[in-house]
């Protein structure tokens, strides 16, 4: 009896390990997911990720939850998901910013190659270069000749120190031999107010958000900001077939997990979230808020987050720019 007792104890001892490894790559998970977003609602990250975690939802048959913590230009966000469980029920909406950028600006509490760990691409959309109506520029080249007419005279709102707009202006000013201002705002409706308002020359902005005032006239739109024109703006050039070849500089989000994420789970989210990205409800939805879906696998996820990272290092140390 005591050798038979021994033996079931070993066993079960043995098997531990497995059944709590099995239990914690369960998918879909047994309590609801949370879909972190590092903006407010109402913006085109949340947009998005609303879209896609409702259908992720009714995919899996489990409540994919959106959570939105704003605030540091998404670093909180971020911070957040790289310090959460790593049992597949937390994923986060990440985005260029805090990814790629932001590491080179300043120091961070987590390392987003380490502490985060790929899924998928998400959407992507380039920003519009848009002057008020009194800028005296209305196309590019106009544009570029009053910054150097004006040294100094000409500058440019971002949601941001590290923001996509913020570095898509920094990369025209590098690429164009200008030397714009850059005033950061803290956030897409204070910069477009002040752009309205003739207190700021022009801003790398969101297409949804400047696309009423394009309409309307009030706003001169001089450039896209990608390298082919979006078909919500097919009239708008690119500022790369405008002088500038392979100019790109696009707003991404893209889907993580804490860092430590089984690889099992990763794979399975992977194959969950390239599912919904390339459902043609999904993409129609997301494309008429101006969004391109993105799904990748991880490895490209991987290859393009260190690409886009070694571009804005390079950027930032030649502009020697900070995050103040």
């Amino acid at each position: 009896m005591k050798k038979r007792t021994l033996l079931q104890c070993t066993l079960a001892l043995a098997t531990a390990p497995l059944a709590f490894g099995a239990a914690a790559q369960d998918f879909p998970p047994k309590k609801p997911v949370t879909l972190v977003v590092g903006f407010a609602a109402g913006g085109a990250a949340d947009a998005a990720a609303r879209l896609i975690a409702k259908k992720l939802s009714e995919n899996i048959g489990q409540s994919v939850v959106v959570d939105n913590k704003g605030g540091a230009g998404g670093n909180i966000a971020h911070q957040f998901v790289a310090n959460a469980a790593p049992d597949g029920t937390v994923l986060l909406f990440g985005s260029v910013g805090p990814l790629t950028i932001a590491p080179h600006l300043m120091k961070l509490t987590y390392d987003p190659f380490k502490d985060l760990a790929a899924i998928s691409g998400g959407v992507n959309f380039p920003n519009v270069l848009v002057v008020h109506k009194a800028a005296g520029a209305k196309t590019l080249a106009e544009f570029v000749q009053l910054s150097k007419k004006k040294p100094g005279s000409v500058d440019f709102a971002s949601t941001g120190a590290g923001s996509a707009s913020h570095l898509a202006g920094e990369l025209f000013n590098q690429r164009a031999g200008i030397d714009m201002t850059h005033v950061p705002y803290k956030g897409g409706a204070p910069a477009l107010q002040d752009l309205l308002g003739e207190r700021i020359t022009s801003y790398f902005a969101a297409p949804p958000t400047a696309l009423p005032h394009i309409e309307t006239g009030r706003l001169i739109p001089l450039a896209t900001t990608g390298l082919t024109r979006p078909a919500y703006l097919p009239n708008i050039p690119t500022v790369a077939e405008s002088g500038f070849p392979g100019f790109e500089a696009l707003n991404w989000y893209a889907f993580v997990a804490p860092g430590k994420t089984p690889v099992p789970l990763l794979e399975r989210w992977n194959q969950e979230i390239v599912k919904v990205l390339n459902d043609p409800a999904v993409k129609d939805a997301l494309n008429k808020h101006g969004l391109t879906p993105q799904p990748t696998s991880r490895a490209e996820l991987t290859a393009f987050m260190k690409k886009e990272s070694t571009q804005w290092a390079a950027i930032i140390k030649e502009r020697k720019l900070t995050a103040d």
